[in-house]
């Protein structure tokens, strides 16, 4: 009796399922409707609390830890005289660097009135991640699976006077060079009116890329470039306007391989490379890609 009960039991723990994965491929099951995902609550994140509570760690814990690992440089910052909220910053997306930078760099009556769009399924699939993002950034989450679910809360922000803090790629780059902008922003932009302030990163990809989970050691380099705010023209489509944003963000990555000057001439031409980087194998983009821009500051009188 013992013998058999046990070798009962034996069988059923073979075939019992650990794991909540059903049994039946998901090929192979009747088709069912995708239960609708209910998007977290981030509205706390934007009190008089969590604004006050925010910007102590931001400038208690998260900007000092971001300028001792990296050596930021910050240019551009008084563009945003000559610009009146609410505004959509925009920027090439290198590294789980770049918001932090710029959250950082943005003065704070910027700093205080800004959210960021974060991707739902990777910052807000747990709750503690959805906390700490919902506080650290002022972040609220983004579907990427293009459904656009997030778009009422991005328009209930801008129509509350809040701006927005936006990566158009939608993921960061495997290679250092931009994808392409995806038009949702710009659609927000010509529907609203909303100017759009670009920000153009270098050197993020090279101190923290895509699968590192802390900076490089050194300090390297990484450059925060503002530029100036780009409205739609009346009659503008979508369309147009997504090519001026790329267009905006390329010149400002531009200004680190020549100067503002011959940034500026070579965009009035119509002559600003690219900036999806060189055509050929992934090694060498990964390469190209990795380059860190030039230190900034005063020179040293020595050398270690």
């Amino acid at each position: 009796m013992g013998s058999s009960l046990y070798e009962d039991i034996k069988q059923v723990a073979q075939g019992w399922r650990w794991s909540r994965r059903p049994l039946t491929p998901r090929s192979a099951e009747p088709f069912q409707d995708e239960p609708e995902r209910k998007e977290f609550p981030t509205g706390w994140a934007r009190t008089p609390a969590g604004k006050a509570a925010r910007e102590f760690v931001h400038r208690v814990i998260m900007k000092p830890i971001y300028f001792n690992e990296v050596s930021p440089t910050i240019e551009g910052v008084d563009n945003l005289d000559r610009v009146a909220a609410p505004v959509i910053f925009v920027s090439n997306h290198s590294s789980h660097l770049d918001a932090g930078l710029i959250m950082s760099s943005l003065p704070v009556k910027w700093r205080r009135k800004t959210a960021t769009g974060a991707a739902a399924d990777y910052f807000f699939d747990t709750w503690w991640k959805s906390l700490a993002t919902g506080l650290v950034y002022n972040a609220f989450p983004i579907d990427r699976g293009g459904k656009g679910q997030s778009i009422p809360t991005a328009r209930r922000l801008l129509n509350g006077g809040w701006n927005l803090l936006v990566f158009p790629e939608g993921t960061r780059t495997p290679d250092g060079w931009m994808q392409r902008f995806r038009h949702g922003t710009a659609r927000m932009c010509v529907e609203y009116g909303v100017p759009v302030v670009p920000i153009g990163i270098t050197g993020s990809y090279a101190a923290m890329p895509k699968g590192s989970s802390w900076p490089k050691g050194g300090r390297p380099p990484v450059l925060v470039r503002f530029g100036e705010a780009v409205r739609p023209q009346p009659g503008e489509t979508h369309n147009e306007f997504s090519r001026r944003m790329t267009q905006a963000v390329s010149q400002l990555m531009d200004e680190d391989r020549t100067t503002w000057w011959e940034s500026l001439k070579r965009a009035s031409k119509g002559e600003t490379p690219p900036p999806t980087g060189p055509q050929g194998p992934k090694w060498l983009r990964v390469w190209e890609g990795s380059k860190s821009p030039a230190r900034r500051g005063p020179k040293r009188a020595w050398k270690r």
